[in-house]
């Protein structure tokens, strides 16, 4: 099916040329043809194809030759994914007009033969949308529209923040400048380090392990008037809101909501790809029509703005919609978007996590101001953290001290690793394991053992590495050190051994989370045992800290091995 149809659209072309010269010898353009194929994003490409066909009817003479446009439209990401060379076909084209800078920026970060930025020809900035029936209940939730307060509704581990009661909804931002803006612009929002990254890498996790982040925008736009028990909102340009009120006719519109720390525009640059002096020739004559006043009126009455930020009578003061641009962040570098697009393809991959978790005859101890055992407050800590992880993860749990399971073995496999949602004898491993946790007991008479768990547990996920997911070693324990008087791999070989078996081509790190009074006694060596995998080690003073140990240690994970 494919040849024909490729065959009937080049013959269409040939013959709306051949049609074009025959007309225009008339109208004083006597050359040959002098076709120009432009490749647009979908959005604009309607609009830039009634502004081609004005053009060609004017009959532009370019080096004796009458200038033909035909404007196709393509997806920005296959056709970047096309000029990188790793995939995605594309037909032909002169000049590339995609909805986005960012996408140049994407792919001068890996190669320098980037065709120049050219003019941008259109504006829309990006927003937040929601049903007009949802905005008061959001404004209440909220407060001021800002992105700092829609990334701490999307915040996975604020489970007593907005997100209650608002759900936030995402495009994927490998497929769509929007999202990859609306990235950008919140990143920028809650500053460059600190807290505020902290929940954005809360955010992110949430977003991309969920049915919350869609690949199109209209699917998106159409979800916001879905009722549920969270009021819906989502990130979209300006014009596509409006395009979707307008065509798509909703019996409540969206609305347009500005964030008020300001936002980043899809700028749609006009990128001339081709090195022939002729084509380029007829290139710069349609940029010059492009910027004409009738050019600039048709791009305002679509839902656009021109460059300048000026919108028309589609986005004037009405339906949640204004006027005056608003305020313009600062546009990102080419390394900052790559920074967010690698972050964004690191944190989508799934989590591969076996627990270690401390039984030893210390963690019968009572934890001073509670009425909690340090085996109860740990397995409060492990069920927690739980929570961060998306049903897609996979995970285990190991109990350690020694001779637990026989002389000389200082470890016990209690659950074994894989999915959350896959069914052990009639109960989901995810259940199993916040079982398993609650119901954990200290073995009165059991030394610590931590460096020969430690070592076994670490060769396991070594030899079953996947690289599809971040493969991590979660010890939780009391602090106390390894405490092995019968013997085992003492303190030095056990970091020998983990830095001789980690391999940043497939990085296993190791994650550390010591709670009791013991724990900064045992401080130096755990850290050296995290280091020694690229990972990290905390002492946590209240159970719920976890929240944010783990965040930072998902932040940490993000950048490694170079953090």
């Amino acid at each position: 099916m494919l040849a024909p149809l490729a065959g009937s659209v080049a013959l269409a072309v040939l013959l709306g040329v051949a049609a074009f010269v025959v007309v225009n010898r008339d109208r004083g353009c006597s050359g040959d043809a002098l076709p120009l194929r432009v490749t647009a994003a979908p959005d604009i490409q309607p609009v830039l194809s009634r502004i081609a066909a004005r053009f060609n009817e004017a009959a532009h003479e370019v080096d004796g030759r009458c200038a033909v446009v035909t404007v196709t439209k393509a997806l920005p990401a296959i056709v970047t994914s096309s000029l990188a060379g790793v995939g995605g076909k594309t037909s032909p084209m002169h000049v590339w007009i995609p909805d986005s800078s960012l996408w140049l920026s994407s792919l001068r970060a890996d190669r320098a033969d980037v065709p120049t930025e050219g003019t941008s020809v259109a504006r829309s900035p990006i927003v937040l949308a929601a049903s007009g029936s949802v905005v008061p209940n959001l404004k209440k939730s909220l407060g001021e529209i800002r992105w700092r307060g829609v990334v701490g509704a999307a915040n996975v581990a604020n489970v007593d923040g907005p997100g209650r009661k608002v759900r936030v909804l995402m495009l994927d931002p490998s497929l769509n400048a929007t999202g990859l803006g609306a990235l950008l612009s919140a990143s920028a929002a809650v500053g460059p380090g600190g807290a505020g990254q902290e929940q954005l890498v809360g955010a992110l996790k949430s977003l991309s392990g969920s049915s919350a982040t869609l690949r199109d925008q209209e699917a998106l736009l159409s979800s916001l008037g879905v009722k549920g028990a969270k009021a819906p909102v989502g990130v979209a340009s300006e014009q596509s809101v409006w395009a979707f009120n307008t065509t798509r006719k909703p019996e409540v519109p969206v609305v347009p909501l500005y964030p008020a720390e300001g936002t980043l525009s899809l700028d749609y640059p006009m990128v001339v790809v081709t090195e022939q002096a002729a084509e380029r020739a007829a290139a710069e004559a349609f940029r010059k029509e492009l910027e004409g006043e009738a050019s600039r009126e048709a791009l305002r009455s679509a839902g656009f703005r021109t460059p300048d930020g000026r919108g028309g009578k589609a986005i004037s003061d009405s339906g949640g919609f204004r006027a005056q641009a608003p305020q313009a962040l600062k546009t990102p570098d080419a390394r900052t978007v790559a920074g967010m697009i690698q972050t964004w393809s690191r944190i989508k991959l799934g989590s591969r996590l076996v627990t270690l978790l401390d039984v030893s005859g210390t963690m019968a101890l009572p934890v001073p101001g509670t009425r909690l055992t340090r085996m109860q407050a740990i397995s409060r800590i492990a069920i927690e953290g739980m929570r961060l992880f998306p049903l897609k993860s996979e995970m285990g749990l190991w109990e350690f001290s020694t001779h637990l399971d026989g002389r000389g073995v200082d470890y016990r496999e209690t659950v074994p690793v894989g999915p959350l949602t896959e069914n052990l004898d009639g109960v989901l491993r995810r259940d199993l394991l916040n079982r398993k946790l609650a119901g954990a007991r200290a073995k009165e008479t059991g030394d610590t053992g931590l460096n020969d768990a430690l070592a076994a547990a670490y060769e396991r996920m070594t030899e079953e590495y996947q690289s599809d997911k971040i493969n991590t070693v979660l010890v939780l324990t009391d602090g106390a050190g390894n405490d092995d008087p019968d013997g085992g791999i003492s303190n030095r070989e056990i970091l020998t051994r983990l830095k001789e078996q980690y391999d940043s081509e497939k990085p296993v790190s190791v994650l550390i989370i010591a709670f009791g009074p013991d724990a900064p006694r045992g401080r130096r060596q755990m850290e050296a045992l995290a280091k020694a995998t690229g990972g990290e080690a905390y002492i946590a003073k209240d159970v719920l800290e976890v929240r944010k140990f783990f965040l930072e240690g998902m932040k940490r994970r993000l950048c490694a091995p170079n953090c």
